[in-house]
């Protein structure tokens, strides 16, 4: 099982991602993943990055279909692979009921069939082909300037079973977040691994794991409903987390349960590394150490200094 980050914050200027960004150089961290970037552009910023020399391979996890065509993803996405000379994974996924109202006027009727078109054709547009399809939701009629570039593997989030199928056909990587090793294991993997794949490669499986180191000045609750607390609130999230047995209240202690459910790992690195072991035996490919909840509350310094020590706890690493 490979490791890597996500990003623990929102950066308004660009210089704030650079230690970020050297932790995937420096450390056994693979790639350096951003979530969707709502003041700076998350592609803008691993291109920013390039342009100034550091060059590593990044991960979008996800982008929220509604904010860009399925045309203009695949030439961002490939655009980031061209200009840092990494492969890219780039996941995608439809976003909650609400942005879709506000962005595309009425939400999706079928937010499966409206994820299946758009990964498709992301899919195939970064493989070089041409692209005729007349969707219900995403159609086009186009392909890629030929350019020689990295490969992009195309992703799409996943949070329940039927979502799990639909990547286990249609997707290159399904990206998890907010589910415990043990739900992955007993449901959504499985799910992912019977579907009727359309690809000849395997399906690989990424978790964005939140985490956070222990210690005399923290409080595990203030730094689980910092990392966690806003998707409590939406009810796609909730509905995954009863079906992972934490049920979410809307109270103080909901942050706790995510702890308690293991949704949420707190500890010394070793004992986080101890449960990240869990991901692994479930199957996934790459865990994300997502130390957001730290960023919020202590600094991205502190964010950046917790996953150095996750890092450097990895067996073998120096």
């Amino acid at each position: 099982m490979r490791y890597s980050i996500l990003l623990p914050f929102g950066p308004n200027r660009p210089e704030q991602v650079v230690p970020f960004a050297n932790l995937v150089r420096w450390t056994a961290a693979e790639r350096l993943w951003q979530g969707q970037g709502m003041v700076l552009e998350s592609h803008h910023l691993a291109s920013w990055l390039a342009g100034i020399g550091i060059r590593v391979p990044m991960g979008f996890g996800v982008s929220l279909m509604p904010f860009r065509s399925p045309f203009q993803a695949a030439v961002e996405a490939r655009s980031v692979a061209l200009a840092t000379g990494h492969p890219v994974v780039a996941g995608f996924g439809p976003g909650s009921v609400s942005l879709q109202q506000g962005l595309l006027g009425r939400p999706y009727a079928s937010p499966l069939r409206a994820s299946r078109e758009y990964v498709s054709i992301v899919r195939r547009l970064v493989s070089g082909e041409q692209v005729d399809l007349a969707g219900e939701y995403h159609s086009v009629s186009a392909s890629l300037i030929k350019a020689p570039a990295p490969p992009v593997s195309v992703g799409l989030g996943v949070l329940r079973e039927r979502m799990a199928t639909l990547a286990g056909e249609v997707a290159d990587r399904a990206i998890t977040w907010m589910g415990s090793a043990e739900y992955l294991g007993s449901t959504l993997i499985p799910a992912a691994r019977a579907a009727e794949r359309a690809l000849p490669e395997p399906l690989k499986v990424t978790a964005i794991v939140p985490v956070a180191l222990s210690g005399p000045d923290r409080q595990v609750a203030d730094l689980a409903g910092a990392a966690c607390g806003s998707h409590l609130q939406l009810p796609h999230y909730q509905d995954t987390l009863r079906r992972s047995g934490i049920e979410v209240r809307g109270e103080q202690d909901d942050a706790t349960r995510l702890v308690d459910g293991g949704v949420f790992l707190y500890g010394s690195a070793e004992e986080i590394h101890e449960r990240l072991a869990a991901y692994r035996a479930a199957g996934v490919d790459e865990v994300v150490l997502n130390a957001t909840g730290v960023g919020l509350v202590h600094g991205p310094q502190t964010a950046a200094r917790d996953l150095l020590r996750i890092l450097e706890s990895l067996p073998g690493s120096s």
